[in-house]
């Protein structure tokens, strides 16, 4: 065999995922990258990323579903208690079966306790607990800032951002010196959550030797500036995430540094993907579930399928039956999870096994099941819907490769496609791979991005089971 016959022959035969650059235009990708920067550094939390996706959707003449006419062409979205949303595009003849993209907008971060301040040798501080899966250690000596809200005993709400703007002051865990940890392995290793302390101040509210003077000036503050009390505190959402901004990194730009990007990037992906698409195959919907990183338990997480009364109020206004439709309608339906994977990291490579292994600007990751050990908690898409999605995301010059979770037994995790795939519908995890996952300032290619914006589009304007 000559070597010519040998390269058409592996061409024919091998598969090999390709760089996703290739191809692509530089300025269409970045100024894509430039909109998705500034869409994750407003929405650093659950609430502000589902206004800020309000915001983009009324841009394009998206409403909510209450005030949409039912029986026409229905683009409209519906927020569900302000950490989750459902974004609908269903024409005038609603058949069977949806085409979902459906992604989770929370992300790892360490919440404050319900009674959280409080003094301790001269410092006002705050107990937290936290949230997702983190290394405690990433957490200490980086700028953090406080988002969330206030319920006052009232009943109104009261929205808290401080340490975003440049101008705001900023919060530290603070860890200890180096120079008085005899073993600093042992230390490391030792880390527990009830050490996760924020520090608030070390101001006194008066010089006078009175207990808990610097906590009730902070406390002062907290009344002064929010109108509000330490009871209050009990009825808050307060989340700290980095006060760091999405950056370009490395010297050819080619990568994204940003916190909370699982899953938000697929979010974004997502959500530019049904509004650039000229037409829709099938009804589509585009969900943001809250709750993802803690088991998708509670009334925001994918176990509570909020998105499906709208479309029992659709069948209901257009008089079909609506039993009968929903059943057809489940089987019927074809779901893109859509969450990141794990990039190989060239460290630590130990972990992963590289034939199965994503590969940061290799495109989107197609993951046929998650789980852990022996693919428990596991989705495991049939081979028949994965065939489709590779014909699809082939037939539109999509880069994509395989991809699992890191080797057999060394780990794992699951995502929200199995509480799609226990109601029947046709279900796949898909999403960029990335590099650094669940740390305060995760990595990003931004040709994975881009290849992950024009999977979903394609999935939108042209799947069909």
């Amino acid at each position: 065999m000559s070597k010519k016959e040998y390269e058409n022959l592996k061409k024919k035969l091998a598969f090999s995922p390709q760089n996703a650059w290739k191809g692509l235009g530089p300025r269409v990708v970045d100024k894509f990258t430039s909109g998705y920067m500034d869409f994750i550094s407003k929405g650093k939390t659950e609430r502000t990323l589902v206004e800020e996706t309000v915001r983009l959707l009324e841009r394009e003449g998206y409403v909510p579903i209450e005030k949409s006419n039912l029986k026409g062409e229905v683009k409209a979205y519906k927020v569900y208690r302000s950490k989750a949303i459902a974004i609908y595009r269903i024409p005038k003849k609603l058949e069977k079966g949806f085409n979902i993209i459906a992604s989770h907008i929370d992300s790892p971060r360490i919440d404050l306790k319900p009674r959280p301040v409080y003094e301790d040798t001269g410092i006002a501080l705050a107990k937290t607990h936290y949230y997702g899966g983190i290394k405690k250690y990433q957490w200490f000596n980086i700028p953090l800032a406080m988002v969330g809200i206030v319920i006052k005993e009232s009943g109104e709400a009261v929205k808290i951002n401080i340490g975003n703007d440049p101008k705001d002051p900023i919060f530290v865990i603070s860890d200890l010196l180096p120079h008085l940890e005899n073993n600093p392995d042992k230390k490391f290793k030792d880390i527990n959550g009830e050490m996760l302390n924020l520090i608030l101040g070390s101001k006194p509210i008066t010089f006078e030797e009175i207990d808990s003077s610097i906590k009730l000036n902070i406390l002062k503050i907290l009344n002064e500036k929010y109108g509000i009390v330490e009871e209050d505190l009990t009825s808050a959402e307060l989340e700290l995430v980095p006060a760091l901004e999405p950056r370009e990194m490395g010297f050819d730009r080619s990568m994204i540094a940003a916190y909370g990007q699982d899953d938000r990037i697929c979010a974004y992906a997502s959500l530019k993907a049904i509004l650039d698409a000229k037409t829709i195959s099938r009804p589509t919907a585009v969900i943001f579930f809250d709750k993802e990183e803690i088991g998708s338990d509670g009334s925001t997480g994918a176990k509570n399928q909020f998105w499906i009364p709208p479309i029992k109020k659709i069948l209901s206004v257009r008089k079909q039956d609506m039993d009968l439709f929903l059943e057809d309608m489940l089987s019927s339906t074809a779901v893109l999870s859509s969450d990141v994977s794990a990039a190989v990291n060239p460290t630590f490579k130990e972990v992963h096994e590289i034939n199965n292994a994503a590969l940061l600007g290799h495109g989107i990751v197609v993951t046929k099941y998650t789980g852990v050990h022996g693919k428990a908690g596991a989705n495991d898409a049939d081979a028949e819907f994965v065939g489709k999605i590779r014909k699809l995301f082939n037939d539109n010059k999509v880069a994509w490769q395989p991809g699992e979770l890191g080797k057999v037994d060394a780990g794992g995790g699951g995502t929200i496609s199995k509480y799609f795939a226990e109601h029947g519908m046709h279900v796949i995890d898909t999403g960029p791979a990335l590099v650094g996952m669940h740390s305060p300032y995760e990595i990003a290619s931004k040709a994975d991005l881009y290849h992950s914006y024009l999977a979903y589009k394609a999935f939108i304007e042209k799947f069909e089971l």
